[in-house]
């Protein structure tokens, strides 16, 4: 996977957006203002995605690609490098847990009804 293809595959979920918050630089994608995955623009081959901590530890155990994230909480974001050690599948299904834990802290009132 390459960053174009992990970018539209963030956007294509419901309500998720993308923006540059920290500089020109870093793209985060949110659903309803939350952050849930990220990539820096000067490291193309790395991208950023929110966790469940037990989930989380499990990645980093089967995969030396998959690391807590730097300059994130490292319980809860994972780092992964996009040198193809990590199956596509995987990374587009790590993408839809971390909109889904995102998607599950929210007021229930703010929350995207099933997709």
């Amino acid at each position: 996977m390459n960053i174009e293809i992990f970018r539209d595959e963030c956007l294509k979920l419901p309500c998720a957006t993308e923006d540059m918050p920290f500089d020109d630089t870093v793209v985060v994608f949110r659903l309803k203002g939350k952050i849930f995955g990220c990539i820096a623009l000067d490291r193309p081959d790395v991208v950023v995605l929110k966790c469940s901590e037990a989930r989380a530890l499990e990645l980093r155990a089967v995969y030396s690609a998959i690391e807590g994230a730097y300059h994130w909480n490292k319980k809860t974001w994972n780092q992964i490098s996009l040198d193809g050690s990590v199956p596509d599948d995987l990374i587009r299904e790590l993408i839809r847990f971390a909109y889904d834990e995102v998607n599950n802290k929210l007021p229930k009132k703010d929350r995207v009804l099933s997709v």
